[in-house]
């Protein structure tokens, strides 16, 4: 960005008197307390961009006594870290390691309860640390993430500005995320360091961030959007610099496929046209080597029926995939031509070469990260997965058609036995902290759950689980049911619409869920289960401990064959009733 860009949007920073109020939601009020904050920012080399990051910084329209910013010098041979001390701020330097370790250094050295996170080439619009913090007034929330702008006139940075846009439509919905950028980011600092920061097996800026955000999202920590927390940023403003730059951003996410296989799916940011648009260049290029090996080989040896044919098939697919590219553009073309019309005519073909840079890094990704790479591993392999759920699938289709009648008699028989309707739906947390609505027959008297306060109190529970023996309020018809799992049977049809497994850790409620420490949320890696290494151990007599360390193993040592003895073994135990109450 040119100077004078910088000089107007610090102009456009000055508050003056404004400094003295209290912004924020969480300090709106007089006698409240403004959170601590530390702002992070990685320096490599920085002396173009970093002095009027830190003059932004410095314009924050937050109270001055409440953050602080350090700067990590990662190794800079200019002079990135005279700037910075020059500026007045804390300064850490390092020999370069990389944006991962220098940001994990100055988290390590942070005193604010809050981590905010930038880098050295943004500048933070006046409210911005105002914005990134207001989301925490939720305790619930672990982790927020940003937006950016640019003021750059070039054709590429804008173009990169319109693909922000069209991610940042479909985030401004979610009620939560799962994909949090450094560029503006906010964590918790307890959870940040719990969880050991950014991985520092990534050498350069690239996905990094992205890692860490689907590793606390795994364990169902709310991460948000804040699209009022804005940073103005100097995009690529080359073509090329926008190819290297997709290409890495592949290549690195082919690690990220082998560490959360699920994300490859989907995740919060990436459109997923974006993943359809990139297997069509695939097919369109594999089309178009195929024309044109034929087409050479009917040109030198002379016509044949084989090779004229794939020749000509050939290009009928690279016609077809060109025709399904552009198609596919649309809805993103329509936004170009509201927002920004100077771009359009170019956008179809820099969306081609993103998906071109994107595809090749990412097949090459995958060609070397062939192996186990780095301490991370998956719950589940993308693998095991699909087997895991086609397993689901036909076993809970199965389950169903074997059980109907019986289920209908259970139901008219607590129907008979007390007042309120046959099945009982509570809210429980499933994978990656999701809440799905669990269906189970109803074993206890209708409006069972005001009368918990009276029987426990939740607050002074040594650990984030319970289990009353002889509960007052289960029915005669429930304790029947209770006693050997027939009241779980309509579960089937959670495991069916992909909220449950057959096999995994017991759904918990939010109640307890809230109460986990960061270790337990690991629980949270994989679908609940309809039966599990609790269900086959002992079930409600197992003390908390022993419960979440059968469940931590059985997910640290997944395997098919260990759900298929979970499943055969249910039975027996189910009949012995042990801890069945």
């Amino acid at each position: 960005m040119a100077n004078d860009e910088w000089r107007m949007m610090n102009a456009e920073g000055e508050t003056g008197e404004e400094n003295a109020i209290l912004p924020s939601a969480i300090c709106r009020l007089p006698s409240a307390r403004c959170l601590p904050v530390s702002v992070i920012v990685p320096a490599y080399n920085s002396a173009a961009t970093l002095p009027l990051c830190l003059t932004a910084l410095a314009a924050q329209d937050y109270p001055h006594d409440t953050y602080e910013v350090i700067v990590v010098d990662d190794g800079s041979t200019d002079d990135t870290a005279a700037l910075a001390r020059a500026a007045g701020v804390k300064v850490i330097t390092q020999p370069n390691s990389g944006p991962a370790a220098a940001r994990n250094t100055g988290a390590a050295a942070a005193t604010g309860d809050l981590l905010l996170f930038t880098d050295a080439d943004c500048a933070p619009v006046p409210g911005w640390i105002r914005a990134l913090v207001a989301p925490f007034a939720d305790p619930r929330v672990a982790g927020a993430k940003g937006a950016y702008l640019t003021r750059q006139a070039a054709l590429v940075p804008r173009f990169t500005q319109l693909e922000y846009a069209d991610r940042y439509d479909h985030m401004a919905s979610a009620e939560t995320i799962d994909f949090v950028d450094t560029y503006s980011a906010a964590y918790r600092r307890d959870v940040f360091l719990a969880n050991g920061g950014f991985d520092t097996i990534f050498p350069t800026a690239s996905v990094e961030d992205q890692e860490l955000s689907f590793r606390l999202a795994e364990k169902g920590y709310r991460l948000v959007f804040a699209p009022q927390a804005q940073v103005y940023h100097r995009h690529n403003p080359t073509l090329a610099a926008y190819i290297r730059r997709k290409f890495f951003i592949g290549y690195w996410k082919a690690l990220l496929a082998r560490w959360h296989p699920g994300r490859l799916v989907k995740d919060s940011h990436t459109p997923q046209v974006l993943k359809m648009q990139m297997g069509l260049v695939a097919v369109g290029l594999g089309g178009l080597v195929v024309g044109l090996v034929g087409g050479w080989v009917v040109w030198g040896f002379g016509s044949a029926g084989g090779e004229e044919t794939a020749a000509r098939g050939g290009l009928v697919v690279v016609a077809l995939a060109a025709v399904a590219f552009l198609l596919s553009s649309v809805p993103f073309l329509a936004k170009v031509w509201r927002r920004d019309r100077g771009v359009v005519l170019s956008a179809v073909g820099l969306l081609w070469v993103r998906a071109l840079a994107l595809g090749t890094g990412f097949a090459l990704g995958l060609a070397r990260f062939r192996g186990q790479t780095g301490e991370r591993r998956p719950a589940l392999t993308a693998w095991q997965r699909v087997v895991k759920r086609s397993l689901d699938v036909a076993g809970a289709l199965l389950g169903l058609l074997i059980t109907a009648l019986p289920m209908a008699a259970i139901a008219l028989a607590v129907r008979l036995d007390s007042p309120g309707p046959a099945l009982f739906t509570q809210t429980r947390v499933g994978q990656a902290g999701r809440p799905f609505r669990l269906l189970k027959f109803r074993t206890m008297v209708q409006g069972a759950e005001a009368l918990l306060p009276q029987l426990i109190n939740l607050d002074a529970l040594p650990q984030p689980a319970f289990k009353l023996r002889d509960d007052p309020r289960v029915t005669r018809v429930g304790r029947l049911l209770r006693r050997y799992s027939l009241d779980e049977l309509p579960q089937l049809v959670n495991v069916l619409a992909g909220a449950m497994s057959l096999v995994g850790p017991r759904p918990e409620e939010a109640a307890v869920v809230a109460r986990y420490s960061d270790d337990q949320r690991r629980r949270l890696a994989v679908k609940p289960g309809l039966t599990g290494p609790m269900q086959i151990n002992g079930r409600g007599d197992l003390p908390f401990e022993q419960r979440l360390a059968l469940e931590l193993d059985y997910i640290e040592h997944y395997s098919l064959r260990r759900d298929l003895g979970i499943l055969l073994r249910t039975l027996p135990a189910v009949l012995r009733g042990e801890g069945a109450y």
